[in-house]
């Protein structure tokens, strides 16, 4: 039987309908670890605003957007150029890679205390840098993060109501949260591709949860459920895709999974047509929030099958693997 990713109504945790929706959110993420998720009410006006200021972004001289390159291999902050990221190596890959552009930015206005400061935080609240051209582009990508926040939050409320927690459960751990957002552009392929490059290699995402603007193009995201082969995400305007992040499955003691993805590259004869840019919101929890397996999917048959730790601790861990080169040049 073929595994199809669903499609869930978030009015319906509103509704009398909420210990159904609650019951489908966790067979999905126990099934797959993605979803698509509708009436979401994240404006189109705002998602619209970054989509045309960040293609504007990109489509900017090479000379101009390295001048906000990232300055260090560890940063998700800046702009990052085509053969600086291969996330297959995060999953124990080796491939070409990944046949695409980045701009990435974390959170704004970060507070002036012990928290936040750089020598125990980083590289979680490395500064932001913003390019002079588009001038719309930092505000764009300011409303956007801050309605998915707002979303991130409405999840996780979800989510913890479908482990059969308190909706608050997760509140603690995103307070200060360290998430990332993500510009990713996908060129249309004007070359032959290196045997085994993809737009974006096969892997599983380190975070809490990633909510990823949904569209319409060829050469889109593709999901290996466990036991079947690779499928496609329904591509769906005016949605959202979800997926579980690995810190989220270690936090659940593996009851909600992880799940393998990436992004093909187009059919020889769809190429032409097939620029893409997906808009990824990444949720990082509070970098001292404990990794505990939650006592709800923990039990006599099923004892905890992880030792405590601390999302930097993790995140770090697994950062050390490597997505990219080594070294990367302050240029």
């Amino acid at each position: 039987m073929s595994m199809r990713i669903p499609i869930i109504d978030l009015e319906r945790f509103e509704s009398a309908d909420s210990t159904n929706a609650k019951r489908e959110l966790d067979r999905a993420c126990q099934e797959v670890g993605f979803l698509v998720i509708a009436n979401h009410g994240v404006d189109a006006h705002v998602q619209d605003a970054l989509v045309n200021a960040g293609s504007t972004f990109f489509d900017l001289p090479t000379s101009e957007k390295m001048v906000v390159r990232r300055p260090r291999h560890d940063q998700n902050r800046g702009y990052i150029p085509y053969g600086e990221e291969t996330l297959a190596r995060m999953h124990g890959g080796d491939t070409p890679p990944d046949y695409k552009e980045v701009f990435a930015i974390g959170p704004f206005d970060r507070p002036d205390d012990a928290y936040h400061a750089q020598s125990n935080s980083y590289p979680n609240f490395a500064p932001n840098l913003w390019p002079e051209n588009p001038p719309v582009l930092q505000p764009a990508m300011r409303a956007y993060f801050a309605a998915m926040e707002i979303l991130s939050r409405r999840l996780a409320g979800y989510m913890a109501r479908a482990l059969g927690l308190e909706e608050n459960w997760f509140a603690d751990k995103l307070d200060r949260h360290a998430s990332q957002l993500r510009l990713l552009y996908y060129p249309a392929p004007d070359r032959e591709l290196a045997p085994g490059q993809l737009r974006c290699g096969a892997h599983t995402d380190l975070g809490m949860m990633t909510i990823l603007r949904n569209q319409r193009a060829e050469g889109g995201l593709q999901v290996k459920p466990r036991g079947h082969d690779w499928i496609d995400a329904p591509a769906l305007d005016g949605t959202f895709v979800v997926n579980i992040g690995d810190l989220l499955m270690r936090w659940t003691n593996d009851r909600w999974v992880s799940t393998p993805h990436r992004v093909a590259v187009p059919a020889t004869s769809a190429r032409a047509a097939s620029r893409r840019l997906s808009v990824g919101y990444f949720t990082r929890p509070n970098y001292d929030a404990s990794i505990t397996c939650i006592h709800s999917c923990v039990d006599a048959t099923n004892p905890a099958r992880y030792e405590p730790t601390t999302v930097k601790i993790y995140n770090d861990e697994r950062f050390a693997r490597g997505a990219g080169p080594p070294q990367v040049a302050s240029g």
